[in-house]
């Protein structure tokens, strides 16, 4: 018989073709509220099989939805081939099976796109998606492709601004000044990526410079508390969950207040050491705090204050918090008053402090603070011990000494105190004189989400002079972008330019007014995307009470760990407002998270710059869309980091060829199909050796898919293909049918098309219909095994055991194995290796 070829490029094209016209992956809401076609005449769920009872449990399952830019990278391959996996074997488990695709399309690399090549950004994102859905489709991801949806869809981004405005509404939605990246020369704000290691602008070469504007955020500290303490309810990666509560970064302590007599401001300060007050020496603030230009304003100090913000800007939080790094200032000129003694202490501003933590401005207690004492030193400031540790005839040489110990050099009323009885009263007195309280404090801050740019969903609101802020009214969203020439910001968002968009009437007064013209931050689109899957072509609402109940939280969410703190921050935030408001029931969006690691090629990230980038369409286009999805998927665990290799890719080829092959051979040998499977209790020799190796596989490859274990699944897959091809003249036709549709079962979650293929010619059935397989307890229990024996390491004989058998008995059977005794007769064995179950070792010499 002539051996038949594997053909990729045959096989998927066709079952592809079959899903899609069938829509196999799409699943009707059974609220029927979104206008999803309802399930067609016969359909009995997604996976075309209910659970007995005829009941299904939903089960939603996401990867996080990508950015189109370009085409996909290997990285997108691995994401949406660890979802995919998930989605089948749920499916095949009985459940009814959300499994949607979006794109993230508004934002920043759109936008320079157009202002280098001159194509609007609208047509450039939908080439994208296009080039998405094809590979996408090409892959075999199994998508329910009625609810794709993209964010720069005006019927999108309609009730994202719908979300604004209840936000506004609820008070979560404000507006204040903050600090912008400002060129100079091309009158813009700039993106952090926009700003060079030097602190100068990409474009033009300018150095960056810190500007005040207005910018609305949306008050995700009101959420702090929840966003940390509802962590321990949801089944995330402990890491991922460590990630989020050191963002968050709740602290205890008090928040007292520094007055600036000179300009009649108090400035607050959050400390976790009041008991240290006393020995505050100077103050400092962060280069980006409001106040720091006004404060040096008109003194002598004015241009060296603002030089150094202009530089500090440029640096990482990473660098200035590093301890080793000199510590450098400029004094702003001022004085506060520390509340606890009256004493005027000068007013700097040095990178060391962060806005992102407290107040942005900081007591400096230098005996007691190591950077504080860095600073002081080279400053030429004074240090005053006001805590004394175990050693108190230590000498300055002692310093900074970060403990706790008894107060010194304090008060009469404090000195003698051990720090934390004097930390509770120096509150308490500090709060009786209105001069501090305590305090809980987060790292977190407010989430800024004004943009000076074109490419994102504009912001719903009017400024009238009469009537002030005013919302825009609902039946007049979306409000949609306009056409726009230049998106190049010149001192103002490029929508500014559209004065007929810009120019309005109020629909309060009916006065003039003007819209807004910055827009959201594409988080923002991001942070609410899966519930309008729920409800993805509902033009009534953003989604139906009754659809989210249906599907909501995200039963299996999955993405890269760097979206570890924003994105799922943000969605937890969102979750958690909108349930307040009671348009949501569910607390949490993500109920389970999987963060897949990164594929490197030679060690490295794959980039364009050093040439090392593998693209999934030459790796389809070369062995298939199943060699490249099986690969991802056994290069190693899904959740750690892992290296390409290209004969891993072959390997990977070659072991379905040959799965695809005997599966054709058998079933051409074998003829139409019997009813069931082979009898267990009839079964004997090669027939019993293969069907016990039959069912360890899919027992295997079960609880490894249920721990994402996908590598040791495939790999249990490859050992029974190997068991197949051992026995295929000893066993029979029947066994070796059975143990190949197990195979293409079990594989069908990894390599769909081919498993397809392979399952309906051994079975004459769609593996999609059928329920997963189940392991038979009986088979999986064995009375006998095969104790391998070895000689100084090598393969000598095997011979059967009973289970069970004593490590003692073990040695006794293995040296008197005939072949074993060949090799150790007149030898002495001085070591005795039992592995129990599988092997044992003589040592001789």
């Amino acid at each position: 018989m002539a051996e038949r070829r594997y053909d990729p490029q045959e096989i998927e094209p066709r079952w592809q073709a079959v899903w899609a016209d069938e829509r196999t992956w799409e699943v009707a809401n059974e609220s029927a509220a979104d206008g999803v076609a309802a399930p067609r005449a016969g359909f009995q769920g997604v996976g075309g099989f209910m659970q007995p009872g005829g009941l299904e449990q939903n089960s939603y399952v996401l990867e996080m939805l990508p950015y189109p830019s370009g085409e996909p990278h290997v990285g997108h391959l691995k994401n949406y081939a660890v979802g995919d996996t998930v989605a089948h074997f749920r499916r095949r488990r009985g459940e009814r099976v959300l499994h949607p695709m979006g794109y993230d399309a508004f934002g920043l690399p759109a936008e320079n796109n157009a202002i280098k090549t001159g194509i609007h950004p609208r047509d450039a994102t939908q080439a994208s998606i296009d080039s998405y859905r094809r590979q996408f489709r090409r892959w075999g991801i199994s998508i329910d492709w009625s609810r794709e949806f993209g964010t720069q869809e005006p019927s999108y981004y309609r009730w994202t601004q719908w979300i604004f405005l209840r936000l506004y509404e609820r008070g979560l939605a404000y507006r204040k000044q903050a600090a912008v990246k400002w060129c100079p020369k091309d009158q813009t704000v700039l993106a952090n990526e926009q700003v060079d290691t030097e602190g100068r602008c990409e474009r033009c070469g300018s150095l960056v410079e810190i500007r005040q504007l207005e910018q609305w955020f949306f008050r995700i500290t009101d959420y702090a508390e929840r966003l940390l303490s509802d962590l321990d309810g949801i089944d995330w990666p402990e890491h991922v969950k460590t990630m989020q509560r050191n963002w968050i970064g709740r602290s205890e302590g008090a928040e007292v207040t520094f007055r600036c007599e000179e300009l009649g401001i108090d400035y607050p300060v959050f400390t976790t050491r009041p008991d240290t007050l006393f020995g505050a020496t100077f103050f400092v603030m962060a280069p980006e705090h409001p106040d720091v230009l006004r404060l040096a304003e008109g003194t002598e100090h004015e241009r060296q204050v603002r030089d150094y913000v202009n530089h500090a800007i440029t640096e990482s939080g990473e660098e200035r918090g590093d301890l080793d790094k000199p510590k450098t200032g400029v004094a702003l000129g001022r004085t506060v008053v520390n509340p606890v003694n009256g004493e005027r202490i000068p007013m700097y501003v040095a990178d060391y402090v962060l806005m992102e933590y407290g107040t942005g401005a900081i007591m400096a207690v230098p005996a007691h603070d190591e950077r504080d004492y860095a600073f002081a030193r080279a400053f030429g400031l004074p240090i005053r011990r006001v805590i004394e540790g175990t050693d108190p005839d230590a000498d300055e040489q002692g310093l900074p000494y970060s403990g706790e110990g008894t107060l010194v050099n304090s008060a009469p009323e404090f000195d003698g105190l051990d720090s934390r009885t004097a930390l509770a009263e120096i509150v308490a007195w500090l709060d009786r004189g209105g001069k501090g309280h305590a305090s809980v404090n987060y790292r977190l801050r407010d989430w800024l989400v004004s943009r000076q740019r074109y490419w994102g969903c504009p912001i719903p609101i009017l400024y009238c002079e009469r009537c002030g802020i005013v919302p825009v009214p609902e039946d007049e969203l979306p409000v949609e972008l306009p056409e726009i020439e230049d998106y190049t910001p010149k001192g103002r968002s490029p929508l500014a330019a559209a004065e007929d968009w810009v120019n309005t009437s109020c629909p309060t007064c009916e006065g003039p007014a003007r819209r807004e013209t910055d827009t959201m931050d594409t988080f923002v689109d991001s942070s609410w995307y899966f519930l309008r899957y729920c409800d993805a072509n509902n033009d009534r609402a953003a989604w139906d009470q009754a659809a989210l109940r249906e599907w909501m939280p995200v039963d299996q969410y999955i993405g890269g760990v760097e979206h570890a703190i924003l994105h799922l921050m943000y969605a937890r935030f969102f979750c958690k407002a909108l349930s307040d408001m009671e348009l949501l029931e569910v607390q949490e969006p993500f109920s389970s998270l999987f963060t897949q690691g990164m594929i490197t090629r030679d060690g490295a990230k794959m980039s364009s710059s050093r040439g090392n980038v593998v693209a999934p369409s030459s790796i389809v286009e070369r062995f298939g869309a199943d060699t490249a999805r099986c690969y991802v998927l056994f290069i190693g665990p899904p959740d750690q980091d892992a290296d390409w290799s290209d004969e891993g890719v072959e390997g990977v080829h070659r072991f379905l060829g040959r799965l695809w092959r005997l599966s054709a051979e058998v079933a051409e040998l074998a003829g139409p199909p019997g009813e069931g499977s082979p009898a267990a209790a009839d079964a004997q020799g090669p027939d019993l050796e293969l069907l016990r190796k039959a069912h360890w596989a899919i027992d295997k490859v079960t609880g490894d898919l249920r721990r994402f274990a996908f590598n040791t699944a495939i790999a249990a897959v490859m050992e029974l293909l190997n068991e197949c091809r051992r026995l295929r003249d000893a066993a029979g036709t029947e066994t070796l049918r059975f143990a190949l549709a197990s195979a293409a079962s079990v594989l069908f979650p990894f390599a769909p098309h081919t498993c397809a293929d392979a399952y309906e010619l051994l079975t004459g059935t769609r593996v999609w219909e059928q329920p997963w397989p189940e392991a038979d307890e009986a088979l999986l229990e064995r009375d006998v095994y095969e104790l391998v024996c070895q000689v100084n390491g090598k393969l000598r004989d095997r011979v059967q055991v009973a289970a069970g058998t004593s490590a003692e008995e073990l040695k006794q059977r293995c040296r008197v194995a005939p072949n074993v005794r060949a090799h150790v007769d007149g030898r002495e064995i001085v070591k005795e290796i039992v592995v129990p179950g599988k092997l044992v070792n003589l040592v001789v010499r």
